[in-house]
């Protein structure tokens, strides 16, 4: 079953993210959300970083520059794109929010270099818009070790379970702790919205035609 194309109807999101634990589909669902409904789509450039295959050879040494360049990066693309208002776009969507970095950084940053790297996030986190809506792919880190393995990036290979459990429990104390935006956690486990379509559409009603409160809301499709 082909998903069907909402052309012409008003979308009641102005800006929405799609986010997820590494291997999760989030580049893939934002950029058929974008195709599909003619938004303006937002990639994170994390192929660019220097640092990110040296990270994952040794963490150790590069955890806080790696994390600083992906602050700033994140946060120049960010404001660039999304103040200016596309005239031509029904609203925007991003494989990323800027929050990422502070989760990723308290996974990979201990003392002194994580308290210092808090107070540069927080000095500009405020400037930069809120997403109408965050959702969150959930996959398992069995699931993820597979995705990652079929993409077959050369700097993931040394990804471990463990590091990907470490991210996702980052993740999901983050939502217990802020309630200021309207979080989605889609459970997709036991659906491939990359292969099938009807599971593709499942994701697309439940993101944008189903209502949901300010704070955590979770689903399983």
């Amino acid at each position: 079953m082909k998903p069907q194309l909402f052309t012409g109807m008003k979308i009641k999101y102005n800006y929405v993210v799609i986010e997820g634990n590494i291997g999760a589909g989030k580049t893939t669902l934002a950029s058929r959300i974008a195709d599909q409904f003619n938004a303006h789509l937002i990639l994170e450039k994390f192929a660019d970083n220097p640092f990110l295959p040296k990270f994952y050879n040794d963490p150790g040494k590069y955890s806080f520059p790696l994390e600083l360049s992906f602050l700033a990066s994140r946060y120049k693309q960010l404001k660039e794109e999304l103040v200016p208002q596309d005239l031509f776009k029904s609203f925007s969507v991003a494989d990323y929010y800027f929050m990422k970095s502070l989760v990723f950084a308290s996974s990979t940053l201990t003392g002194d270099e994580y308290s210092l790297y808090r107070q540069i996030f927080y000095i500009i986190y405020g400037s930069l818009p809120k997403p109408d809506i965050y959702v969150y792919l959930h996959l398992n880190p069995e699931r993820l070790m597979e995705n990652i393995k079929r993409r077959g990036r050369n700097y993931e290979k040394s990804i471990t379970k463990d590091y990907l459990q470490k991210i996702q429990d980052s993740y999901f104390a983050f939502f217990k702790q802020d309630y200021e935006n309207k979080y989605l956690v889609i459970d997709i486990n036991d659906i491939d919205f990359v292969a099938n379509e009807d599971h593709y559409s499942k994701i697309i009603d439940t993101i944008f035609f189903d209502n949901y409160p300010v704070g955590l809301n979770k689903v399983i499709l």
